[in-house]
């Protein structure tokens, strides 16, 4: 009995389960791109290193390694790759460092000093990026792993003391080697808990469209990772500035990403584009009025000559007033996505009048469009672009059949009005588009759009307009700053 109560608790929690609008998979394609960036990135961060003073005493000689540098980097094996609950994972192998730094010597009163150059050969790093919402939904860096070691160091001492030095490097490269070995991890910890986390918060989470309507990207759980791909739910929903805490329940689709041959995928569901239309319609954006010389020469001739009658019986002072022609959605329109393609329908109310100067408007008509459009998406950038185009188009009277025969010759003017007049205006906004989820720097190239019974889907490849470095510093935090060395006391060098 206990068993079916669990059951029945984890039955109605996945009913109530909020459905995502959109939906982003990367794919193993992805990643060799983005690790040759990631490694140049992590490149330049590893040459910040900076080493603490090394300095010892062996018998009667006192030495001092100072102002050690890291002069060049060589990543030479390395892999990335998606891991089951640590997301993604990076394994560096057999990678040198090229170091530089400053020698003292004391033996008695004999001094000795200078520059020398020298190298850590067979350098590993394994660091893991684990990545999950935060509580306003965007996505984060939430910990960072990391195992580094350096198996070998090389120095080549020379001049008066090279013996010397010969004889105290067996204690200088095991202490270089240690200290070295204490500073490769922190300092990809701050690159991923910091520098990278300043990358992710270029990504849009609830962010304004225009001046109507903003856009919902929140992750509705932390991204899941198989050993192929790495996937992400977002709310995907519009929704009206003015009512900032308006929601509109998801009943569509969920969409499903099923295919890994392209680099990223984004799947959008009938809802992604419902809560569009239901926000511009809130938002009283879904309307249209033309009063006087706005409306067409030869449609303001036909709509008088249609109602004449009334006209006519009007006083003189109205007969001739200038025309009103007005048309409001009268229900938010709906979009179908099918196989063959994707449709909205719009219902609205077209209503005719006179208005006078000074005096009330005078009502002649009011009737009924059902008008169906088809939309055609595009990914361009980091853009979703849709270009509307009218298809169906119909009027009639919601009083009489009689009236809705004598509005027939009023189809073909009203649908070239639709064409010519409201058409471009609406494909002027939708094709501005809609940022999708992508951090500053990457955008999309070579899309390809799959339509699917009730959501789409879009396969596209990666590209980075701008480097990691430029756009993390153009991002990075006030406080950040590159980790300094660790103020504890250097261990000796009995103990390296």
């Amino acid at each position: 009995m206990a068993l079916f109560g669990a059951l029945f608790l984890a039955l109605l929690a996945g009913a109530h389960a909020e459905l995502p609008g959109c939906k982003i998979r990367v794919t193993a394609k992805a990643l060799e791109l983005v690790k040759q960036e990631g490694l140049r990135f992590l490149e330049q961060e590893l040459e910040t290193i900076t080493i603490p003073d090394l300095r010892g005493k062996e018998g009667h000689f006192y030495y001092n390694i100072s102002d050690v540098k890291v002069t060049k980097l060589q990543l030479t094996t390395s892999e990335l790759h998606f891991q089951p609950e640590q997301e993604l994972m990076l394994q560096i192998s057999n990678a040198s460092l090229g170091l530089r730094f400053r020698r003292q010597l004391l033996y008695w009163f004999l001094y000795d000093g200078g520059y020398i150059n020298a190298s850590a050969e067979g350098v590993s790093i394994h660091t893991g990026l684990q990545l999950s919402q935060d509580p306003t939904g965007r996505m984060k860096v939430s910990n960072v792993s990391c195992q580094a070691s350096v198996s070998r160091m090389h120095m080549a001492f020379g001049g008066t003391f090279k013996k010397v030095y010969d004889f105290l490097s067996t204690f200088i490269t095991s202490g270089m080697r240690f200290l070295l070995n204490q500073q490769i991890c922190p300092v990809l910890y701050h690159s991923g808990m910091v520098l990278l986390n300043s990358l992710l918060d270029t990504v849009p989470v609830r962010s304004p469209v225009d001046e109507l309507v903003g856009i919902d990207y929140s992750l509705l759980k932390d991204p899941v990772a198989s050993a192929s791909n790495l996937d992400m739910e977002f709310r995907g929903a519009f929704f009206p500035l003015a009512e900032g805490n308006w929601s509109l329940f998801n009943r569509a689709v969920e969409p499903q990403l099923q295919e890994e041959e392209r680099m990223v995928y984004v799947a959008f569901s009938e809802f992604f584009f419902d809560s569009a239309m239901e926000s511009y319609f809130q938002a009283g954006a879904l309307q249209l009025t033309l009063v006087g010389d706005k409306v067409p020469h030869d449609l303001d001739m036909l709509l008088r000559a249609t109602y004449f009658g009334s006209i006519i019986l009007l006083s003189p002072a109205v007969i001739d007033s200038p025309l009103k022609l007005e048309l409001r959605a009268m229900a938010p329109p709906r979009c179908t996505i099918k196989p063959l393609g994707t449709t909205i329908s719009v219902t609205a109310s077209v209503t005719i009048s006179l208005v006078p100067p000074n005096l009330p408007e005078v009502h002649l008509s009011t009737m009924i469009m059902e008008a169906r459009l088809s939309a055609k998406m595009a990914l361009r950038g980091k853009a979703l672009r849709t270009r509307l185009d009218l298809r169906r188009f119909q009027i009639y009277s919601n009083q009489s059949a009689l009236e809705s025969l004598a509005l027939i010759p009023l189809q073909t003017p009203l649908k070239t009005l639709l064409q010519i007049g409201v058409m471009p205006m609406l494909n002027e906004r939708t094709w501005h588009g809609v940022q999708i989820p992508l951090p500053e720097g990457i955008d999309f190239v070579r899309e390809v759009v799959t339509n699917h019974a009730g959501f789409l889907t879009i396969g596209a490849d990666l590209h980075f307009a701008k480097g990691l470095r430029e756009v993390i510093d153009k991002n990075r935090p006030a406080n950040a700053r590159p980790l300094e060395p660790s103020s504890a006391p250097l261990p000796s060098t009995a103990a390296v």
